[in-house]
């Protein structure tokens, strides 16, 4: 049985920072929304067809992995929460791992704008996801989504069963993860560093 852990929230709000910290105390291995998109593009160019189709197998791929190996599994994950696609694509992952004896967790960070836009420029960012690097294209990117697109769910609204809203603007990392682990009364893995953040 593989559980799934969903970091959600818009682009620079702290979602990878909030998922190694996860990673580390829980054990669990990751996978950033990046790591596709990063590898996506290098191969095929930003934006194109194959580009996307094969940010979206590489996904695929590793959720079916996950549930057939029983690996527990983080994942960063940019909503916009108008369309509703994308509420579908994560209702289908809740089954997927529900559905085969795991469990599934909704991490929705949020943070004021100021915040973010300081966060967008840090440096752990720009060495981790090297698409990021273009400030300019980062920075207005990130001030053209939030404008264009609803990148956290509506006061009230709950989504999952296992649903969680933090403002994490004046958490660390740490603190944030913590009140997840509490929250969901989660328990780490026994695993040995190699397996879950090799090469890290």
């Amino acid at each position: 049985m593989a559980n799934l852990i969903v970091v959600c929230g818009p682009q620079a709000v702290g979602k990878m920072t909030v998922a190694e910290s996860l990673r580390d105390k829980l054990k669990y291995n990751m996978m950033m929304n990046h790591d596709s998109i990063e590898m996506s593009d290098k191969i095929f160019g930003f934006g194109t067809p194959a580009q996307r189709e094969f940010n979206s197998i590489f996904r695929e791929k590793a959720f079916d992995l996950a549930v057939k190996h029983n690996v527990d599994l983080i994942f960063t994950y940019v909503c916009a929460f108008e369309v509703q696609e994308e509420r579908e694509y994560l209702l289908n992952l809740e089954k997927m791992f529900k559905s085969n004896g795991g469990e599934f967790y909704f991490v929705e960070l949020s943070a004021d704008l100021e915040t973010r836009l300081e966060r967008n420029e840090t440096p752990h960012r720009m060495e981790r996801k090297p698409s990021k690097r273009d400030v300019v294209w980062s920075k207005s990117n990130l001030l053209k989504d939030a404008q264009n697109h609803r990148l956290n769910s509506e006061d009230g609204e709950i989504l999952f069963k296992n649903h969680m809203k933090i403002d994490n603007t004046n958490l660390s990392p740490d603190e944030v993860a913590d009140m997840v682990i509490e929250g969901f009364e989660l328990v780490a893995n026994e695993k040995e560093e190699k397996e879950y953040r090799f090469g890290v």
